[in-house]
C-alpha cells in the first residue's frame, strides 16, 4: 500500500513540473492560462488526492492534445502525469 507521504511527495512534484510551465517565457498563454486552472485544482482539498490526480490526468490529456504546444512542453507535462499517476488510494 502507497503512503501518504508518498501520495504527497508525488502531487507535489507534479505540481512544481506544471508550475516550471507556466512560469516559462515560452508557454502559449492558453496553455498557461489551462494548466494554471489544473494547479488550482490540484491545491484545492475538496476532493482526495487520488480523486484530484485522475481528474488533473483526465484534463492534461486534453491539453497535450493541442497543436501549437512545444514538444517540450508536451514532454513536461508528461511528466507531470506520471507523477500523479503513482498517486494511489
Amino acid at each position: 500500500m502507497v503512503d501518504d507521504a508518498q501520495n504527497k511527495e508525488s502531487m507535489k512534484g507534479a505540481i512544481d513540473t506544471l508550475n516550471q510551465i507556466v512560469s516559462s517565457n515560452s508557454t502559449p498563454k492558453t496553455i498557461k492560462k489551462a494548466i494554471t486552472d489544473l494547479i488550482a485544482n490540484l491545491s484545492s482539498q475538496e476532493y482526495s488526492l487520488s480523486v484530484r490526480a485522475a481528474n488533473t490526468i483526465s484534463l492534461l490529456d486534453d491539453v497535450t492534445q493541442d497543436p501549437n504546444m512545444p514538444s517540450y512542453v508536451r514532454t513536461q507535462l508528461w511528466q507531470a502525469v506520471s507523477k500523479l499517476e503513482s498517486i494511489r488510494e
